[in-house]
C-alpha cells in the first residue's frame, strides 16, 4: 500500500530559505483549497484567507515580526483567518484553524515547495488587518511564507512512541 500521506508528514519542515522563483496564484489557491478541506465542527468552515504576492505589503508586513528576513525573503504569503461571525465554539475552531493549516502545509509539500508557519507575527495582528484592510471580525491565525526551497537540509526528530501515550486501555499487548 502507497504511504504518501505518511511520507508527506515525516518529510515535511519548516523552510526558512527560499529561491527567487516566483509562486503562482495557481498553487496558492491548491494550497487553500487543501485548508478548507479540513473538518471544522458543525462544518461551519471559519477559514478565510489573504494571499499576498505584492512586494511592498510584504515589506510592511515584515516590519512587524522578529521574523522579517523570512517574510521579506518568501516569494508568496497566505494569511490564515478566523471569521468571527463564523466561528461558534473558540477551542474547536482554533483547533479547525490548526487542521486547515497543517492541510495546507502537507499540500506545499506535495507541490515541491516550502514553507513555514510564523506565529509571532500574532502580537501584532490589528496591524497585519490594517495592512491588509480587514476589520477586527477577521482573527488572524498565522501566516505562512512560501516558496521554492533553497535547500532542503533541515533535520528533526522525535522522540520514541512510548514517551507520548500515557496510558492504554485493553487491546493487545506484545
Amino acid at each position: 500500500m502507497d504511504q504518501y500521506i505518511q511520507a508527506a508528514i515525516k518529510n515535511r519542515r519548516s523552510i526558512r530559505d527560499f529561491t527567487e522563483e516566483p509562486v503562482s496564484l495557481d498553487s496558492l489557491h491548491r494550497i487553500i483549497q487543501a485548508g478548507i478541506w479540513a473538518p471544522s465542527g458543525l462544518n461551519n468552515q471559519p477559514w478565510r484567507f489573504v494571499t499576498i504576492l505584492d512586494r511592498a505589503m510584504q515589506r510592511e508586513i515584515a516590519a512587524l515580526t522578529k521574523y522579517s528576513h523570512i517574510v521579506k525573503a518568501a516569494p508568496a504569503l497566505i494569511a490564515v483567518y478566523l471569521d468571527q461571525e463564523k466561528m461558534y465554539d473558540p477551542v474547536k475552531d482554533h483547533q479547525a484553524a490548526g487542521a486547515c493549516i497543517q492541510n495546507m502545509l502537507l499540500t506545499v509539500e506535495e507541490l515541491g515547495l516550502g514553507a513555514v508557519w510564523l506565529g509571532q507575527i500574532l502580537t501584532n495582528k490589528e496591524q497585519v488587518n490594517n495592512i491588509l484592510q480587514l476589520d477586527v471580525q477577521y482573527d488572524l491565525m498565522a501566516l505562512l511564507a512560501i516558496g521554492r526551497p533553497a535547500h532542503r537540509n533541515q533535520k528533526s526528530r522525535r522522540q520514541p512512541l512510548e514517551d507520548f501515550i500515557l496510558h492504554e486501555f485493553g487491546g493487545n499487548t506484545p
